[in-house]
């Protein structure tokens, strides 16, 4: 090619771009946004937004205004996202313009936007950190970790085994897998500190982002008033979140540079990252620890819950699943990675487990991370400003009854052909994100899920599902609403299922050892 010719093309391209600009900006002063519930004046449809179980309440809106729909609160453009339809279009297709995240003034002054791989701005830091996420956590790395998986599952197993009852803390414990992962770091069993920031920074994190708690998020220029002001409490939260944080980034990290020196390490996300990095990486390898850190304590132990709650309820599902392990692997050992191809209905499950009740059902200020526009856009003839934010309504894609009909029952059986074998569903991704900020972590969480369900599976019945008050649980059993929505508290008898089977939780103890 020329440079002529080459330059033509630049000329051209130029010049369709400027086109291509001057008309959306054209259309934008013309066209209107989205439909949806009429604002008032001033601050719009600020009383309209709901503040319980919010996924739920836009579905029902969208049988109104359609699955992309809009409202204005203080003059910032919300933009809800009802389907998989205008997902893929917009977040996955248009990443470029709806990657960003919105600014929202408490991240801000608590600095947690400056360093949280899921809440910082689109630009050069993000992409960084999200590289170093990208390369540890794909499919051909996390092999690394899957006898570290194993391991912390059987020994829930043992847990389980000695005291049933307490199935919540166990569950928690094993939760905690991600420090392993991440930093080599084995969790006590009670009032481990490490636990206890992370819980601290996750209970920050839901009351900061419930609409209403802090008006410095409607408010801004409140953040420029003195402290002593009535309202100014979320100063003193934002110092608080800060110093968690710093504690969540250094003391841990730290913990793997110690033991990198004294030759005790192990293996781990941020001993591996600090082997190959320069110096100038660290303040980012602590970084991407820490978010991984702050999210999986919570999220994996939220879906094992859902599980125990969902086998409770569902007896003849359970039964089938335990069927074909028994079929399939008998009564040998306890299973392994290498048997998942040949266990459809245990994969079925666990795709079931993670649609019956999204754990992430709203990327919005409540549950999850908006998304937020970088420049101006056309979509179905209406105007998505720039600097709108973008609610990814997962929990209205993955309950569509065009798609998933019935969705409230819980059926693994409609991921199954009709020759058993497990159907290709793209939409589930739903669960971990969409575009270019879909979580990195997805395959190493899908792979602590399945552990954990093929092994309990294998060796404990689940039983009598009941709330706080003793009445059996429903399948309408409540959840709760904050950044991950988790099950109400609930209570279920677990037992093991046979002699056979308490001899393989008793011997997964020994096997380790050897």
């Amino acid at each position: 090619m020329s440079v002529f010719t080459a330059l033509g093309l630049l000329s051209c391209t130029v010049a369709l771009w400027a086109v291509t600009t001057s008309i959306v900006k054209r259309l934008s002063r013309q066209l209107p946004l989205p439909p949806g519930p009429k604002p008032l004046p001033i601050i719009g449809n600020l009383l309209d937004v709901p503040t319980k179980a919010p996924w739920a309440t836009y579905a029902k809106w969208a049988e109104q205004y359609g699955d992309v729909m809009s409202m204005t609160v203080l003059g910032k453009v919300m933009v809800i996202l009802n389907s998989s339809t205008a997902v893929r279009d917009l977040l996955d297709k248009r990443g470029s313009i709806y990657s960003d995240r919105p600014v929202v003034p408490f991240t801000e002054l608590s600095g947690v936007a400056h360093w949280d791989l899921s809440i910082i701005r689109y630009g050069e830091g993000w992409r960084i950190r999200r590289r170093l996420m990208e390369h540890s956590f794909r499919p051909a790395s996390i092999v690394q970790y899957r006898q570290m998986q194993k391991s912390k599952v059987h020994e829930t197993l043992r847990r389980l085994l000695r005291n049933p009852l307490d199935f919540d803390s166990h569950i928690k414990q094993l939760s905690s897998i991600v420090m392993s992962i991440v930093y080599g770091y084995d969790v006590k069993d009670h009032n481990d500190r490490f636990i206890q920031i992370a819980d601290a920074s996750n209970r920050i994190g839901a009351e900061a982002n419930t609409p209403g708690a802090f008006l410095v998020n409607d408010l801004p220029f409140l953040r420029y008033l003195p402290g002593w002001l009535p309202g100014m409490r979320f100063k003193a939260v934002a110092q608080q979140s800060k110093n968690i944080a710093r504690e969540m980034i250094e003391n841990p990290f730290d913990f793997v540079k110690e033991n990198m020196r004294n030759g005790t390490s192990r293996q781990c996300f941020v001993r591996e990252n600090l082997n190959k990095s320069e110096k100038s990486d660290e303040t980012a390898i602590a970084h991407v620890a820490a978010a991984i850190y702050g999210a999986g304590v919570h999220t994996t132990g939220s879906t094992i819950r859902t599980f125990l709650l969902a086998m409770a309820l569902n007896p003849d599902v359970q039964q089938k699943a335990q069927a074909e392990l028994d079929e399939v692997l008998g009564s040998a050992a306890l299973p392994d990675f290498s048997d998942r191809p040949r266990l459809p209905y245990i994969e079925a499950i666990c795709k079931e487990v993670i649609r019956w009740r999204t754990i992430v059902p709203l990327a919005s200020y409540t549950t999850g991370v908006p998304h937020a526009t970088m420049e101006s856009d056309v979509y179905g003839g209406h105007l998505i400003p720039k600097g709108s934010v973008i609610f990814a309504n997962a929990w209205s894609i993955l309950h569509d009854p065009a798609v998933y009909p019935n969705p409230d029952t819980f059926n693994p059986g409609r991921f199954l052909e009709a020759g058993g074998r497990v159907l290709d569903d793209s939409t589930l991704s739903s669960m971990f994100g969409f575009g270019r900020r879909i979580c990195p972590g997805r395959h190493l969480a899908d792979a602590s899920i399945w552990i954990f369900v093929v092994s309990f599976l294998s060796v404990f019945n689940v039983s009598d599902a009941r709330d706080v008050h003793g009445n059996k649980a429903r399948h309408d059993h409540p959840y709760a609403d904050f950044l991950v929505s988790d099950a109400a508290p609930f209570t279920c008898y677990i037992s093991v299922r046979d002699e056979r089977s308490e001899g393989l939780i008793v011997s997964s103890a020994i096997a380790e050892v050897d």
